[in-house]
């Protein structure tokens, strides 16, 4: 049995299949290659049979989302290392190799995440992920290389292996003990934030996350959702209240909580005055979402929180009051 399995999820993306599988093939060897499908009703799954015959196929019995639909297929998968790669990543020569040597020579590690470059723009990070997460005290995520809307160019400035807060679910290395441990992503999410949930409840349990500048990956980013999608804004606003309410310290909960949905409503505002109203419109239903699920998501807190989960304490105020654009000097 190989160490590592490369899954990657699918849903109605049989283009992005065709273009992005062959560089997994070419470039995996260390790893078992997986399609998770989430009942595509394109040619995903005929894709793969025709042109991609050494892929396994796992068939979701409905469109589960990123965090169900993963939890899903990878009971079938019995490799101890997990890759979870989105189905517009393209790899690199030697992007397992790394890794492999991280997870065996460090058994602290649990999670990992490589340098994520935009396709688009291959000298540039990409948004989702960039060169290692990190989060504020308030819960806003930020990158290494990316904060906000301001991404860098990739010079080599962050060419260090380093522990961080949280891996991109782009392209994210778990060990399989640890995904069960955890008991995978958060399936409420459905998608966006569950792979920084998962972080920080790992987190929490004392395991460690780490980048490692020695693989990468070109991402093309929003091929499901783009970011003018309202959907889109409605799961990012309703689960990031969610993972707060999971994680935050017991001392911290209701103080943070308040003062996030106050900067949703600016938030809301904001988007009113750009003349987005329908977006503004989703971040009131992401409430009342969140509403609707508190209870339940009270009972998914664990019994201890660290306190020092973040990185900055309001990156916030530290971008757009105090101009600080680039990771490498806000600290």
């Amino acid at each position: 049995m190989k160490k590592i399995a490369v899954v990657i999820l699918n849903w109605n993306g049989a283009k992005l299949l065709e273009q992005f599988l062959p560089s997994v093939i070419a470039y995996s060897e260390e790893a078992k290659i997986y399609v998770a499908d989430n009942a595509s009703i394109d040619n995903s799954i005929a894709v793969i049979k025709t042109k991609f015959p050494t892929v396994t196929i796992i068939q979701n019995e409905g469109n589960f989302g990123f965090a169900k639909g993963y939890n899903s297929a990878l009971q079938y998968v019995k490799e101890p290392y997990y890759a979870l790669v989105n189905s517009d990543i393209e790899v690199t020569a030697n992007w397992l190799k790394p890794i492999c040597t991280i997870f065996t020579n460090s058994p602290e590690i649990a999670i990992i995440q490589p340098k994520i470059l935009d396709y688009k723009n291959k000298t540039h990070f990409e948004y989702a992920g960039a060169a290692g997460g990190f989060i504020d005290q308030l819960g806003y995520p930020f990158c290494r290389g990316r904060i906000f809307e301001t991404i860098e160019e990739d010079l080599g400035q962050y060419d260090t292996n380093i522990p961080i807060f949280w891996a991109s679910g782009a392209c994210f290395f778990i060990r399989k003990e640890v995904y069960h441990t955890l008991n995978g992503f958060d399936g409420d999410f459905f998608a966006h934030q569950e792979e920084i949930d998962l972080c920080w409840r790992a987190y929490n349990k004392g395991y460690l996350a780490h980048y490692c500048h020695q693989s990468t990956v070109y991402h093309v980013g929003g091929a499901t959702l783009n970011e003018s999608n309202p959907k889109k804004t409605f799961l990012n606003f309703r689960n990031s209240l969610l993972m707060l309410t999971k994680n935050l310290p017991q001392n911290q909960l209701l103080k943070i909580l308040f003062l996030r949905l106050c900067l949703d409503g600016l938030a809301g505002i904001q988007f009113i005055l750009k003349g987005k109203f329908i977006h503004c419109w989703v971040i009131v239903k992401a409430h009342f979402s969140f509403y609707a699920l508190i209870n339940k998501t009270l009972k998914k807190r664990e019994t201890h929180q660290f306190d020092s989960y973040f990185k900055k304490r309001s990156i916030v105020y530290t971008y757009f009051i105090k101009n600080g654009t680039v990771f490498d000097k806000l600290f």
